[in-house]
C-alpha cells in the first residue's frame, strides 16, 4: 500500500529520533503526529503532539483514526497495546516482541544461523551461578528488558562478583553474556520495503564509552570488510525473517577469528545512523519514511570520502559555538532543556571530501 504525500504519519515516541523522522517526513510532503506519554519532547518542535499512555487502547484507537500510517521511534512500547494499530503499524509489532527481550532476541538470531557470544538465561540468583559455571567469567549480566545506553548491566570479573552484579540489576530476569575480546564495534543499518527490497548503508565503526555511543566514523577499517559483509548478510536474514518494513539497525562485534558476533538489534532508526543526514545520499530517516509509506528507497551511497558523527553528551552541548565555527561540521541540537550527565543533547557530523 502506498501512502501518498499529504498524508499523516503517526509516530509513537517523541524523542530526538521522532524529531528527525518528522523533519524527513515534512521534506517529502507528509504531516506527522506524535503519540507519547510525556506532555512534550524534542519532536514537539516539529510535529503535532498527543499525550497518552501506550497502554491506553482507546486513546491509541483514536490516534489511529487521525493518521494514515504508524511507526515507532522507541522499542519499549508495550506490544499488547498495539493490536488496535496493527493494520497501520510499520514495522509490525513482531520486531518489538523479539527486541524487547534479550533472551528472545539472541535465540531468534541463533535460529537464523547468526553467531552470538556465549550466553545463558538468568531468572534468579541461583541461575546466575549456574550460568557462570557454564560460560565462565569475565561476563556481563544484562536485564532481559528495558536496558539501553549501558543501563541495567553489571560486569563480573569472576564468580565472586555474583551477589554484587545481581543486586546492581535489581534482581530482575537477565541474560549472562561471555565478555569477548572484540577488536571493533560496528553496526549495519538496512532499509527494507514491504515488498522485500533492501538498501544497506556502509557500516560505521562505533566507539562506546560507559555504554553510550560516542563516535561513529566511516569508512570502517578495510580489515573489517569480510566481517561487515557477513554481518550485512545476517542483518538481511533478520529483516527478512521479521518481514520488516523500515530501517533496522543491528550491532555487531568484530572478532580476531573473523566471525562477527551479533550483539543486539534496534527495530527503528538508530543513533549510529545519524551520520547519514549529511553523509549519505539519502538519510536513514528519509529511507524509513519511504519504506513505511511504500515509496522506492533512496541511495545509501556515501556523500563524502570520510564521515564522522560525534554525540554531544551532557555538557558537550556547551561547545556549540566552537562547533559552528568549523565550516566542515553540521550541528544538530535536540531542543532538550537540561544537559544532564549521560544525556544525548545533540550530535555533530563532520565531512571530509578527500
Amino acid at each position: 500500500m502506498i501512502v501518498p504525500p499529504g498524508s499523516t504519519i503517526g509516530i509513537l515516541g517523541g524523542g530526538q529520533l521522532g524529531r528527525m523522522v518528522a523533519v524527513a517526513a515534512v521534506q517529502l510532503g507528509y504531516r506527522t503526529h506524535i503519540y507519547a506519554p510525556e506532555a512534550s519532547g524534542p519532536a514537539a518542535d516539529v510535529s503535532r503532539w498527543t499525550q497518552g499512555r501506550y497502554e491506553d487502547a482507546d486513546a491509541l484507537a483514536r490516534f489511529s483514526g487521525q493518521v494514515d500510517v504508524v511507526t515507532y521511534e522507541f522499542e519499549n512500547v508495550p506490544v499488547v497495546a498495539l493490536g488496535v494499530l496493527s493494520e497501520k503499524l510499520r514495522p509490525s509489532a513482531r520486531p518489538l516482541e523479539v527486541a524487547q527481550d534479550r533472551a528472545s532476541e539472541k535465540s531468534f538470531a541463533e535460529r537464523l544461523g547468526v553467531a552470538v557470544a556465549p550466553w545463558q538465561p538468568v531468572d534468579d540468583r541461583a541461575a546466575l551461578d549456574s550460568a557462570l559455571a557454564a560460560i565462565g567469567a569475565p561476563a556481563i549480566l544484562k536485564t532481559r528488558r528495558f536496558g539501553y545506553d549501558g543501563k541495567g548491566q553489571a560486569r563480573l570479573a569472576s564468580a565472586a562478583d555474583g551477589d554484587a552484579a545481581w543486586a546492581a540489576i535489581g534482581g530482575r530476569p537477565a541474560v549472562l553474556e561471555k565478555q569477548i575480546g572484540f577488536t571493533h564495534e560496528f553496526s549495519i543499518l538496512i532499509a527494507r520495503t514491504s515488498g522485500g527490497a533492501c538498501a544497506v548503508y556502509d557500516p560505521p565503526e562505533n566507539v562506546h564509552r560507559d555504554g553510550i555511543l560516542r563516535l561513529s566514523k566511516l569508512p570502517a577499517p578495510s580489515a573489517l570488510a569480510s566481517q561487515t559483509a557477513l554481518a550485512a548478510a545476517s542483518a538481511q536474514r533478520i529483516a527478512d525473517a521479521l518481514d520488516y518494513v523500515g530501517v533496522l539497525a543491528c550491532e555487531f562485534f568484530a572478532t580476531s577469528d573473523g566471525i562477527p558476533l551479533f550483539n543486539e538489534m534496534a527495530p527503528r532508526v538508530h543513533n549510529s545512523g545519524h551520520w547519514t543526514i549529511e553523509g549519505a545520499v539519502t538519510s536513514q530517516f528519509e529511507n524509513h519514511v519511504r519504506a513505511i509509506c511504500g515509496l522506492p528507497l533512496g541511495s545509501t551511497a556515501l556523500a563524502a570520502a570520510h564521515v564522522e558523527m560525534r554525540n554531544l553528551i551532557g555538557s558537550d552541548v556547551d561547545d556549540w559555538q566552537a562547533i559552528l565555527a568549523d565550516p566542515a561540521t553540521h550541528l544538530h541540537l535536540y531542543g532538550k532543556r537540561e544537559a544532564r550527565p549521560g544525556r544525548k543533547m545533540g550530535h555533530v557530523t563532520r565531512l571530509r571530501l578527500d
